[in-house]
């Protein structure tokens, strides 16, 4: 007989059923905090952040989308209105109704919390105008910035040790704080009391990310440049020297390189570049950025991490750790972890960047908000996933490759043009299909009911020619994204090609770029001495005019 779920109450009195998935937990257990919460608690957290100068904070939302907070209450930065510690969780009344996009904290300590709304709320430590709200009074209670971003809606929030940034959604960076190093990027070093746009350099880019690290700033605009301010007395900003910057600057030194992610230690920075190579620089003294030995860098160094891509980097500016997991799932970390130096990146047993800072890092805190997705509740889109495949409610068939693969009639008239007047008149439940494989075929069709793709790079080269057939523009931009992530040097000239004769010019630019950065390598594969005499051609002449063989 199937065990009775439990059912809880939240503070708000509500019954809470606890469903099967709500009972896969956000695996929070590593954190010595939570040791705090008794196991009903845990069940219900859905998002959390954990910080403090020992790890000995932390605010957690539930699945009823109240707000808690415990822990030692240092500056009111639990922000219940008195600098009370708490071992017993407390609600947040002062948020109640809103829900949490994102959250960082400064060392000082301080809060910044951003909405699913965009709205912007701060709290705790105020000396440095570090808040935002135009005093250096301590914030004891969540405070609504809303000055100079009251049309605005916030996506990302960082912070450094008594500086604050928000990146909005279309691209524009904001700061506020203490400004002694030009963190703040004004080109002063005033203190900033209220959230003042960063101009300069940023003014025409579209930013997509942003961290701080203990006393500087980096901006991630959409071209894959990278944009540094601030403190650089351990190379920190990339710029190759340790003047401070008091405006946004390019990184010179990533020229051709396309960053997507950054992150900041307390001094030293990580970034991930579209083809899944992390570089680093600043301090090092503990072997923070994974060069195997303890001197600074003040310009970008590659490091290496297996021959697996990586996917995620993880750094926050209150440890000198470092963190990254590849496309493969494993994590490595390097740097201080647990008082010890570990100069190259470290094979660890984790499946997750943010177990690394529970359990390594010092003070024990998390790197980002942990969240987990509830889904008690099916969506629409969710519900039509579950069908894609099943026999049971189908009413059409298609045979490709002797195997059959089960969808349904109107469902592929609403999603695809091709099927809306092929299947207008059919009256057939089975259709047979020999033009593409199995595995493209049914990846097509899966993706009209899940609007995503699960196939191998290699496999999505054919999914490329059938959504360039059927003109699927949105399907061959991601074909485009899954043939990315599989590159390497053996197949890059058979991914150009593919490219070229899909005419997939994204897709063709990310690969040229990849075969010159790659070039020696590249030349010495057999799908070089292989390569078709017009694309050799054409290879060739691009290449020379990028200066590829330039001495």
């Amino acid at each position: 007989m199937e065990e009775e779920l439990p059912l809880f109450y939240g503070e708000s009195g509500k019954p809470v059923q606890a469903t099967l998935s709500s009972l896969k937990m956000l695996d929070v257990g590593k954190w010595p905090i939570f040791s705090l919460c008794s196991e009903e608690e845990l069940q219900l957290i859905r998002q959390a952040c954990v910080f403090g100068s020992a790890g000995n904070e932390v605010l957690y939302t539930t699945v009823n989308d109240e707000i808690f907070v415990l822990g030692t209450n240092c500056c009111g930065c639990l922000g219940l209105g008195d600098v009370q510690s708490t071992i017993e969780p407390r609600r947040l009344d002062s948020l109640t109704g809103k829900k949490v996009a994102c959250l960082s904290y400064g060392s000082g300590p301080h809060v910044v919390l951003a909405t699913s709304e965009g709205e912007v709320f701060t709290w705790g430590h105020n000396a440095y105008s570090q808040l935002g709200n135009g005093t250096t009074n301590h914030g004891l209670v969540p405070c609504h910035i809303s000055t100079n971003l009251s049309n605005k809606q916030v996506i990302e929030v960082a912070c450094g040790s008594y500086h604050s940034l928000v990146l909005t959604s279309d691209g524009e960076v904001f700061a506020w704080g203490y400004n002694n190093s030009g963190q703040v990027g004004s080109g002063s070093t005033a203190n900033q009391p209220i959230p003042r746009r960063v101009t300069g350099c940023l003014q025409n880019k579209v930013v997509v990310n942003i961290a701080c690290g203990q006393m500087c700033s980096i901006a991630v605009v959409d071209t894959g440049e990278v944009y540094v301010w601030g403190y650089s007395g351990n190379g920190q900003l990339g710029l190759g020297g340790s003047g401070n910057q008091p405006t946004p600057c390019r990184v010179a030194a990533l020229q051709g390189i396309r960053v997507q992610r950054a992150a900041c230690g307390y001094a030293h920075t990580l970034v991930l570049t579209d083809e899944g190579q992390v570089y680093a620089w600043g301090a090092n003294s503990y072997g923070q950025l994974g060069t195997g030995n303890k001197s600074n860098q003040s310009y970008p160094t590659p490091i290496i991490v297996e021959k697996d891509r990586i996917i995620e980097i993880a750094a926050c500016h209150s440890a000198h750790t470092s963190a990254a997991k590849t496309q493969g799932g494993h994590v490595y970390m390097w740097g201080q972890c647990r008082g010890q130096s570990v100069i190259l990146p470290h094979l660890t047993h984790f499946s997750c960047t943010d177990d690394v800072f529970a359990c390594f890092a010092t003070p024990a805190v998390s790197w980002r908000l942990l969240t987990v997705e509830p889904d008690d509740h099916l969506t629409v889109a969710e519900s039509l996933k579950r069908e894609f495949d099943n026999p049971n409610t189908a009413d059409l068939k298609f045979l490709v490759d002797g195997k059959y693969i089960y969808a349904h009639k109107v469902l592929l008239k609403i999603r695809c043009e091709h099927f809306r007047s092929s299947l207008e008149d059919n009256e057939d439940d089975i259709v047979e299909m020999s033009e593409f494989s199995y595995p493209v075929y049914r990846a097509f069709l899966e993706y009209l009911y899940t609007d995503s793709i699960s196939l191998s790079p290699e496999e999505a080269v054919g999914l490329l020619d059938l959504a360039t057939f059927y003109r699927e523009s949105r399907l061959k931009k991601l074909c485009q994204q899954t043939i990315k992530q599989g590159i390497c040097e053996e197949n890059a000239i058979a991914l150009l090609s593919a490219a070229v004769k899909y005419d997939a010019q994204d897709l063709e630019d990310f690969c040229f770029r990849f075969c010159i950065n790659h070039l020696t390598m590249v030349t010495q594969t057999a799908g070089f001495a292989e390569m078709d005499h017009d694309l050799l051609k054409n290879f060739i002449s691009k290449a020379s005019r990028v200066g590829a063989f330039k001495n």
